[in-house]
């Protein structure tokens, strides 16, 4: 699957070299839309991705996120009944249709949030977690825990996606949060993939997920819709077929039934059009490096890991690749030392970067090295300054 064809020796590089392999580009008609395969790290499509839009209830994410870690600290209780205010009864839109004064269990607060996608029960859970008990004072903690884990574009000024200029983030950031869900709460998880929840038997009608993936037959599990005038139509989604799982998320389509389209249409290409191969195994030599100073004159370079990647099915070429890492490397040198990095690229794909680690100690070198190795430049300093005299008299 990976052989080295040639080597080149640069300053800093050496480089490896073999037929590249094609991904064919996905064209969607989506605002913006990210595609993450999270076996491989893999990025399968990024458009607008870094683009700050409004989420509208895909907002809620984050929402959920911070209650669900809430419950993990200990500071709320699934069985935490909490008050319902003027304030989260008046939120107009999606709702769990809750009375100003009832108390409501933490878990059924969550269900209306994720199956049924409560304004109201967003801004119960909100208002009960804020540092302030306001929903505007848990937006601001909303937005400052977002930047925490790396969703550099969100900002939040509602817990519910409500329209508000504010209220900010790209699909790649919902990507991220995604999957920080799916990592980080696999108990609660299981909660997305509910297709009803018919709180109290209040307004039978609004019962139903959103979610237009779900029982396709397609491996969905998750996450979120959102809709307004705005944002037009948006879908934070997953699924898991065999041992990969795909997150993908899209905004911006017209209607309810191109956001279903192009949901399976995404999750069909990213399953159908690539495989998970083995690229390299653990401890495979993939170069060797100088050493400078070394009791040995080179060593060894292997990945750290077993090399797992997706390959686009036309691919029938090999995996190119760059050996990249600072020369020679200076002893001494311990097994297992990180000393570079294997990147590989696919086309139309993002690079993938993996460990390089050495294969063997090298111990410095003693009294004899180092008058070896002063003669050597000395050596090359004499071969060298002819060259250069003569340059300067031509």
């Amino acid at each position: 699957m990976f052989r080295i064809l040639s080597r080149l020796l640069t300053a800093l590089t050496f480089g490896v070299f073999a037929a590249s392999a094609h991904a064919q580009t996905f064209e969607t008609p989506a605002r913006a839309a990210y595609v993450y395969d999270v076996s491989t790290g893999t990025v399968l499509l990024s458009k607008n991705a870094q683009t700050a839009l409004p989420p509208a209830s895909m907002s809620k994410l984050m929402t959920i996120y911070m209650a669900f870690e809430a419950i993990a600290d200990g500071r709320l209780s699934i069985d935490d009944e909490l008050l319902v205010s003027q304030h989260a009864m008046d939120y107009q839109g999606s709702s769990m249709f809750l009375r100003a004064g009832e108390r409501v269990s933490v878990e059924d607060l969550i269900r209306g949030v994720i199956v049924l996608s409560g304004n109201d029960a967003s801004a119960v859970l909100a208002e009960n977690l804020s540092p302030d008990g306001t929903e505007a004072g848990f937006a601001q903690m909303m937005t400052t825990r977002a930047q925490q884990m790396g969703m550099v574009n969100s900002t939040f000024a509602n817990s519910n996606g409500w329209p508000h200029p504010l209220q900010r983030m790209s699909v790649e950031d919902l990507g991220i949060l995604a999957n920080a869900i799916i990592r980080d709460f696999p108990t609660f998880y299981p909660i997305f993939s509910e297709e009803s929840f018919a709180f109290d038997g209040r307004v039978p009608s609004n019962s139903q997920n959103r979610n237009p993936i779900l029982g396709l037959g397609l491996g969905a599990d998750g996450l979120k819709t959102g809709h307004t005038q705005e944002a037009g139509y948006g879908l934070v989604g997953s699924a898991k077929q065999g041992d990969r799982r795909v997150i993908f998320v899209i905004t911006g389509l017209e209607s309810a039934a191109s956001r279903a389209e192009e949901s399976e249409r995404i999750l069909n290409w990213a399953f159908r059009q690539f495989a998970q191969k083995d690229v390299i195994a653990a401890g495979t030599r993939v170069a060797e490096a100088d050493v400078w100073m070394g009791q040995s004159e080179t060593v060894g370079l292997t990945v750290a890991e077993d090399v797992s990647m997706l390959i686009p099915i036309l691919n029938q070429g090999e995996v190119a690749g760059d050996v990249e890492f600072s020369a020679p490397l200076e002893a001494p040198i311990v097994a297992g030392q990180e000393v570079g990095e294997l990147v590989i690229k696919l086309d139309n794909l993002p690079e993938r970067r993996f460990p390089l680690i050495a294969e063997s100690d090298v111990a410095r070198g003693g009294f004899t090295t180092r008058v070896k190795t002063a003669a050597l430049v000395l050596l090359d300093k004499i071969v060298q300054e002819p060259t250069e005299a003569s340059a300067d008299n031509s």
